[in-house]
């Protein structure tokens, strides 16, 4: 309970003075763990897959409690309503607490088709292997679209 407790006024300290309602969103991205680096959300932003509130925004952009922010990052896409703006990256579970996700869910695990994983040490991919990844892809070969001529 004590953790919960000190958890709780990390998150606090992180989110500064009362009166400050605003903070860049690459920052707010990055703090509630949506990205993984800030420089990571701020080239969301620039290439377009960052909205606030429906429109696309630059970085530096405010974001304020009840802001809609909507991500596309790795293939999904998440939308989370802002609840409360902190400024410092904070551990998992304080970071769910500060935004609402109304995501959709994520595709089941056996609909995501595989990406060609090799073992371990086995090296390059043969010729062989390579035309049947993009046998698998459909990339070309018998039976694939025409590779042009």
């Amino acid at each position: 309970m004590a953790g919960r407790d000190m958890a709780s006024g990390a998150a606090d300290g992180a989110a500064g003075p009362a009166g400050e309602g605003s903070v860049r969103v690459d920052s707010w991205i990055w703090s509630v763990r949506l990205v993984k680096t800030r420089s990571m959300g701020a080239a969301a932003c620039r290439g377009g897959h960052v909205r606030v509130n429906g429109e696309r925004v630059k970085p530096a952009h405010g974001v304020r409690v009840g802001d809609e922010v909507r991500l596309r990052h790795e293939g999904r896409e998440r939308i989370v309503v802002v609840k409360r703006v902190i400024r410092k990256r904070v551990g998992a579970p304080v970071a769910v607490e500060c935004y609402v996700d109304n995501s959709p869910p994520p595709p089941p695990r056996e609909a995501v088709a595989p990406a060609g994983v090799r073992d371990r040490g086995t090296g390059r991919p043969t010729k062989r292997d390579r035309r049947e990844m993009e046998r698998l892809r459909g990339l070309g070969g018998p039976g694939g679209p025409p590779t042009g001529q």
